[in-house]
């Protein structure tokens, strides 16, 4: 399995109502310090692979995109799917962080 592969099997396997750190799914990919590889392969694969995009967030639970561009329904997204923001772009990662085991 490719390095892309394994990142999109992470992503793919965040469950519903919880997010995860671009670093985060990186490190469970095999890929330490490869967040921006994560960034690079949700942008290009994200429609073909059909992937959760909203549910990745930077380390500290904030969403990455601006608000004006993809910020505002990543934020839709997720409280549609019950996430509870801590502020209006940083979601509570205490409650939603994604079991970082569950792969």
């Amino acid at each position: 399995m490719t390095i892309s592969e394994r990142i999109i099997a992470v992503i793919l396997s965040i469950p519903k109502g919880q997010v995860m750190s671009y670093g985060q799914v990186a490190l469970l990919a095999g890929l330490p310090n490869g967040a921006r590889t994560v960034a690079r392969i949700l942008h290009s694969s994200s429609r073909k692979h059909n992937l959760p995009w909203w549910r990745l967030v930077r380390s500290n639970g904030e969403i990455a995109l601006p608000m004006d561009a993809g910020g505002a329904l990543q934020k839709e997204l997720l409280s549609k799917e019950g996430v509870v923001f801590r502020s209006a772009r940083v979601v509570d990662m205490i409650k939603h962080a994604a079991n970082e085991e569950s792969e």
